[in-house]
């Protein structure tokens, strides 16, 4: 398979991709990645990390962040091992560890393939999105990436509140057409989720949901303003998208954490 080393946060990291096949990383990843926010040493778990572009960009903005990629995918978790092989991610390395486990296991399962409970301050998620009804692509390794099967969001998001301390935040990206389902997931798991709809460009549709929880909060749901990724004219990115897509600033929770 042919693949592609391309670079994020204006060259402060690589990852090794498919090319032409597969799952590629981009702005969703960036983004998502900009939603953990802090200071001193943190553990990330990043779950459905691909080959490891969002756990990096974490890594990259805050240095003393330890991050646990982890990926089920036998091909992909071989592109995250070539990508923390880098040369240019040498000053990261020794913080990203990877795992290959099913993110859907439970109980002893889940202890055994090393998802540990209570263990992480963060979890990351950019589950596959496309319903099972939407139409398929030829690409296999692209299919298992994108699609979203039965439960989804509830398997990953028990999972996070499984291996998350108390206090915890879950953050996720996904398409607006899933709410219903990550807030009936969060449940009585999360709470004081803040949702921020990302929109192409002011006047469009929102494409996707940026949303953040605590684990045990008791908080209500908070709509923050929306994000823009582009002006009205044009394909550069707005100065807001711009920052959070290279690791400049954090998109960081409006509320102070409450259990």
């Amino acid at each position: 398979m042919k693949e592609t080393v391309d670079a994020f946060h204006r060259g402060r990291f690589h990852v090794v991709q498919p090319k032409g096949e597969g799952h590629r990383s981009g702005v969703d990843a960036m983004l998502l990645a900009s939603l953990v926010d802090g200071s001193g040493p943190l553990s990330v778990a990043d779950l459905g990390a691909g080959a490891g572009a969002a756990g990096l960009a974490v890594a990259s903005r805050l240095p003393e962040a330890r991050v646990l990629l982890v990926e089920r995918s036998p091909l992909m978790v071989e592109y995250a091992r070539k990508t923390l092989a880098l040369p240019e991610n040498d000053t990261m390395a020794g913080r990203v560890t990877l795992l290959q486990a099913d993110v859907a296991l439970t109980g002893r399962a889940r202890l055994e393939a090393g998802l540990a409970d209570e263990i992480h301050n963060h979890v990351i998620m950019n589950p596959p999105f496309n319903h099972a009804a939407d139409r398929r692509t030829p690409d296999a390794l692209k299919a298992e990436a994108h699609a979203m099967g039965e439960g989804l969001f509830e398997n990953w998001i028990r999972t996070a509140g499984a291996i998350m301390k108390p206090g915890g935040q879950l953050s996720l990206i996904a398409r607006p057409q899933s709410i219903v389902e990550i807030i009936a997931a969060c449940g009585k798991r999360f709470g004081g989720l803040e949702i921020t709809a990302v929109h192409p460009r002011p006047g469009e549709d929102a494409t996707r949901l940026l949303v953040t929880a605590i684990k045990g909060s008791r908080a209500r749901l908070t709509f923050r303003a929306p994000l823009f990724l582009h002006d009205r004219e044009g394909h550069a990115f707005t100065r807001e998208a711009d920052d959070l897509n290279n690791g400049r600033v954090p998109h960081s929770r409006r509320k102070a954490v409450k259990a």
